[in-house]
């Protein structure tokens, strides 16, 4: 047997799956192959709601997640809408993470991070031996999936999280894409900040404000003056994306939920604010269901009241104790209404529960 490998890069993958929910419904319904899939909402485009993923087809009419479905079936009529599963996808992925927890690389079996329902970071386990071409290994990890679940997934290769997460994007869909230090600025570069995990429209506004519109302007940049600008946390955590820096391990900790939620999109809009209010408690009712699954009290409430067209506000307190107590913690979100505006037509609420940390294990 060969020795535990010392000196050999320390990879990670990052395992994307190919229009997950999508590729769900169509394992359900073979006929929809080839077609264009929207899923959101109750799957009526004339409603409320919003697209939770859209197929390749539907993709290729402009079709994107987070587009009102009603704009999603003026760009591809001929799409067919499907409401969200959420029990579907959630054994689905279940499936699809037994498979990447079964697998073995160098001899030992794999660390594997989950993301969420469709996506996780992988990585040798300790005592590991060679890892041979990580490629080999992805196209392997590929195989194993596909033939498990029926699903489709694309790899991407780092030589740490950061680097395999961007890397993915560029072998999707279908594929594998490797990205480490050596080649980071030749692919990266030129590429505006946004291309960088981590950084969205708004801080990539504030970084254009500092003269910084790409990858590599942002590694050049001053550590100190990103710090002054954005703080001195965030300052110098963004100057080390820019070098595609990241020390973060890959952590098998399972991932446990800071807060349970509940929302819903109205088919009319909320005038009536004794409505609004028995709505509120509704969904804090149906909220305290989820956290008395984890077993753990809320300690902050918080809601979410979206007007017509998109104004959206959120508010939110902390209790003078913890309580899982629904009167109380729906007395709670009714109080936060007394700190927005009740001149507008409401036509989203929503009511956030945040937990007490969980016991240490000892």
């Amino acid at each position: 047997m060969s020795e535990p490998s010392t000196s050999a890069p320390s990879w990670v993958l990052h395992v994307d799956l190919d229009q997950f929910i999508a590729a769900v419904e169509v394992l359900r319904r073979p006929e929809l192959a080839g077609l264009p899939v929207v899923v959101g909402g109750r799957g009526d485009p004339t409603e409320r709601g919003v697209v939770a993923t859209a197929s390749y087809e539907a993709r290729a009419f402009g079709v994107g997640s987070g587009m009102p479905l009603r704009i999603a079936a003026r760009r591809c009529p001929e799409a067919v809408f499907l409401p969200v599963d959420k029990e579907a996808y959630d054994a689905a992925s279940a499936e699809v993470m037994a498979a990447l927890r079964a697998l073995e690389w160098g001899g030992v079996p794999v660390v594997l991070e989950v993301l969420g329902w469709d996506e996780a970071f992988l990585a040798a386990g300790p005592g590991h031996h060679d890892l041979g071409d990580p490629r080999d290994f992805a196209e392997h990890l590929r195989g194993e999936v596909l033939a498990q679940t029926r699903l489709h997934c694309s790899v991407g290769i780092g030589d740490n999280k950061l680097r395999a997460k961007i890397a993915t994007d560029f072998g999707k869909p279908r594929g594998v894409w490797q990205l480490t230090e050596d080649t980071w600025f030749e692919v990266m570069g030129e590429r505006p900040t946004t291309a960088l995990w981590g950084i969205g429209a708004k801080t990539a506004k504030k970084l254009a404000g500092l003269g910084i519109d790409t990858v590599e302007q942002l590694a050049r940049s001053d550590a100190r003056v990103l710090a002054a600008e954005l703080g001195p946390t965030m300052g110098p955590w963004f100057h080390r994306l820019g070098r595609g820096v990241d020390p973060s391990p890959v952590d098998a900790t399972p991932w446990v939920p800071r807060a349970h939620g509940r929302e819903e999109t109205y088919q009319e809009d909320l005038e009536d604010w004794t409505r609004v209010v028995e709505e509120v408690r509704s969904l804090t009712r149906r909220a305290v269901v989820d956290i008395d699954r984890e077993g753990r009290p809320a300690a902050r409430v918080g809601i979410k009241v979206r007007y017509r067209p998109f104004f959206t506000v959120s508010r939110s307190l902390t209790l003078p104790e913890p309580s899982n107590d629904p009167a109380v913690l729906a007395d709670a979100a009714v109080s936060l209404l007394d700190r927005v505006e009740r001149d507008r037509p409401v036509r989203l609420l929503g009511v956030r529960l945040e937990m007490v940390d969980p016991p240490r294990q000892p």
